[in-house]
């Protein structure tokens, strides 16, 4: 059930979007279909894409004793690799899509509001909520300043990152003049021409990014337990709940 009867606050400035902090609100409605489903298929294609770039970067021993022409598992490999690739690019556009036309929560993943003093304050008291040298946390409609800072750089800059390289070398694969290296090969220029730097580098932006699923999922248990709001399942149902009505 949804008690809309008060408007959320928002930090010093109760016209930012970003910055919402509620106060004796049940539910809140947050997060639109389109933006739930991105979230789950870009989490399983940032899955497959971890385990068989891992594999790609260091292959696994052929363990078939069989003729070459029966084994193909690397090509498998390499096959899922891509696919999830495509998969994570198309959705990204999607996502991108959606965040010029859904709501305004949708929009905090690209963008931050570096210039406002207040927020930056909101994310050195996020550090310290999650360092324990805060007592009680504050609540956030949308995500809090320091997670919207984490999501910018690990995802929006790193998802970037992984797309823009990922299909420098599939050009690379497809051949010079193919549509990818048309489009993509001006990476390797930026490299002097080294393919090697470019696969370290894309090798690299694998585990950036598997560091930041790591903390966050960690952080979004925490945040369940310990800020009494919820966090996993508003990925789910779309709705953030607040389960006591302290104010922050």
């Amino acid at each position: 059930m949804t008690d809309t009867s008060q408007t959320p606050l928002a930090g010093t400035d109760a016209d930012a979007d970003d910055l919402e902090h509620v106060t004796r609100q049940t539910s809140v409605y947050v997060y639109e279909v389109p933006v739930r489903l991105w979230h789950w298929i870009n989490a399983l294609a940032i899955v497959v894409l971890c385990i068989t770039g891992y594999f790609i970067g260091s292959p696994p021993p052929t363990m078939i004793i069989a003729e070459a022409t029966y084994q193909f598992v690397f090509g498998y490999i390499r096959f899922a690799h891509f696919a999830a690739g495509w998969i994570l690019a198309i959705g990204f556009l999607g996502r991108m899509y959606w965040a010029i036309f859904g709501n305004h929560h949708a929009r905090q993943l690209f963008y931050l509001p570096l210039l406002r003093r207040d927020w930056w304050h909101e994310v050195w008291f996020e550090i310290r909520w999650y360092l324990f040298l805060e007592k009680q946390p504050k609540k956030y409609v949308g995500h809090n300043p320091l997670a919207q800072l984490a999501m910018f750089c690990f995802i929006t800059l790193g998802v970037s990152f992984m797309i823009i390289t990922g299909f420098a070398l599939y050009g690379e694969g497809l051949g010079h003049g193919s549509w990818a290296d048309n489009m993509f090969g001006w990476v390797f220029t930026l490299v002097g021409g080294n393919s090697h730097v470019v696969h370290t580098y894309h090798h690299l932006g694998m585990w950036w990014i598997l560091i930041f699923m790591i903390i966050h999922i960690y952080v979004a248990i925490r945040e369940d337990i310990m800020s009494r709001q919820s966090i996993v399942s508003t990925m789910i149902s779309g709705h953030r709940t607040f389960k006591d009505d302290n104010p922050d």
